[in-house]
């Protein structure tokens, strides 16, 4: 959730979903102080990775209601944001955060993987939908994860 505060806190103060790529720079290196310009940059990569952000012309885009987002008084992200998560971690980190506790989510993906032999993201999917949770931002991710697995053969 982090992720989002720190991606919708250079909207939130321009008051818009759409900025310059340079502008979002500023604002969270700059204007924040939350990260280095390089940092900040990165930022961006995996936000765009994580379906947050769009980059269009030079400018990014949030992919989310950004006004919805609350920025906790003296928020301050961890650098571990720049760290790109696999498919299998964002469809797990969306599973826990509909309230199933994590050592049940993947105790049940891990029986799921090996009654019908898929991939452990094949098998997160599964247990998402089977729970109701819209993973459909994490869907193309996990089939790039099945294409490598194919390329691989």
């Amino acid at each position: 959730m982090s992720l989002r505060v720190a991606v919708a806190a250079p909207f939130r103060g321009a008051g818009t979903h759409r900025m310059e790529e340079s502008a979002f720079v500023v604002a969270l290196s700059l204007d924040r102080n939350w990260f280095s310009p390089d940092q900040a940059k990165r930022l961006i990569d995996v936000a765009v990775g994580e379906g947050l952000l769009a980059r269009t012309d030079g400018d990014v885009e949030a992919t989310f209601p950004v006004e919805s987002i609350e920025i906790p008084e003296g928020f301050a992200p961890d650098e571990a944001l720049l760290a790109e998560r696999s498919p299998f971690e964002r469809v797990l980190d969306r599973i826990v955060a509909e309230g199933i506790e994590k050592r049940v989510a993947v105790a049940r993906i891990n029986e799921l993987q090996g009654r019908l032999g898929v991939t452990i993201e094949v098998a997160a999917v599964v247990l998402a939908r089977r729970e109701g949770i819209d993973v459909t931002e994490e869907l193309s991710a996990v089939r790039g994860t099945l294409l490598e697995t194919g390329e691989k053969r």
